[in-house]
């Protein structure tokens, strides 16, 4: 145990976040971790100097200031020990500097919403939260619980997938999990006939990724299963997740910069956007 000694989780008052937080109770029980709830309003624009401002900010925070008074009711229900904070400024902006500040080792949030439009995009939050921290972060769909006996482990091969696959191990050592390792060759429908070879290569070292990963968490006599597949990596491996009723989806995050970080359609957005269930996604 011990993976994740503070937890921040990110709430505004909605039905997703409410649940994720709630979700995040039960994984800060397990972990004997602290945790704190943090909500944030959006900054104020106007004039500073206003008669009325000190009205205005306070009734920018009430939806803050509810939002924590329900999760602080929460808490108490759970019987955990809850420290709440209310910030103000660019939500995303927010949230990584106080998990920062805070010394904190995940971010939990909620997703909302089963549109196409919210699946793809995920929510900018989110997103720019993921693109910009340097913790790991566990999102929640609304509906889902937080389980650690059946992960499905996501890897390309990459030293950020090798971090997900120790943290993978590492969960299913100390819940008695067992492990599905898979592994996606996703190249443009034209690589088949005119580079055949090239795809066979990567098949291969698909197969030989999730083989060395099966090989690790076997020593620790953890029930380990492999699949490669090929397509769209982010439907191959959400349609796995619903067809082998995984609890977790664990994999890395590539460590972006710039306006990489802030754009859309990465596999880990995508997977995030779709899956069946909770996604962590670890930092490398």
């Amino acid at each position: 145990m011990g993976r994740y000694r503070k937890i921040l989780a990110a709430v505004d008052g909605s039905a997703s976040s409410m649940h994720a937080l709630k979700e995040a109770f039960k994984l800060a029980q397990n972990e004997g971790s602290w945790i704190t709830a943090v909500s944030v309003i959006p900054p104020y624009q106007g004039d500073l100097d206003l008669v009325a401002v000190g009205n205005i900010m306070a009734s920018m925070r009430k939806p803050c200031d509810e939002a924590l008074l329900v999760a602080d009711k929460m808490a108490k229900e759970a019987k955990v020990l809850l420290k709440t904070v209310c910030e103000e400024g660019e939500a995303h902006e927010r949230i990584v500097d106080l998990a920062d500040a805070e010394n904190c080792d995940l971010i939990v949030m909620g997703r909302r919403g089963l549109r196409r439009i919210e699946r793809v995009f995920v929510g900018s939050v989110t997103a720019r939260v993921i693109g910009h921290t340097k913790k790991d972060i566990l999102v929640v769909p609304g509906g889902t619980t937080v389980g650690w006996k059946n992960i499905l482990l996501a890897t390309d091969g990459s030293k950020h997938s090798d971090i997900a696959a120790n943290k993978a191990i590492d969960f299913a050592k100390s819940y008695g999990g067992e492990l599905l390792v898979i592994s996606v060759v996703d190249v443009p429908s034209e690589f088949y006939a005119e580079a055949p070879q090239v795809v066979d290569d990567m098949s291969k070292k698909a197969k030989e990724f999730v083989a060395e990963i099966k090989k690790k968490a076997e020593t620790f006599n953890i029930k380990t299963s492999t699949f490669t597949g090929e397509g769209e990596s982010y439907e191959v491996i959400t349609d796995l997740a619903k067809k082998e009723k995984s609890d977790v989806i664990i994999m890395g995050s590539h460590g972006r910069t710039g306006l990489k970080r802030l754009l859309m359609g990465s596999v880990t957005e995508k997977v995030i956007g779709y899956s069946p269930c909770p996604v962590l996604v670890v930092k490398a």
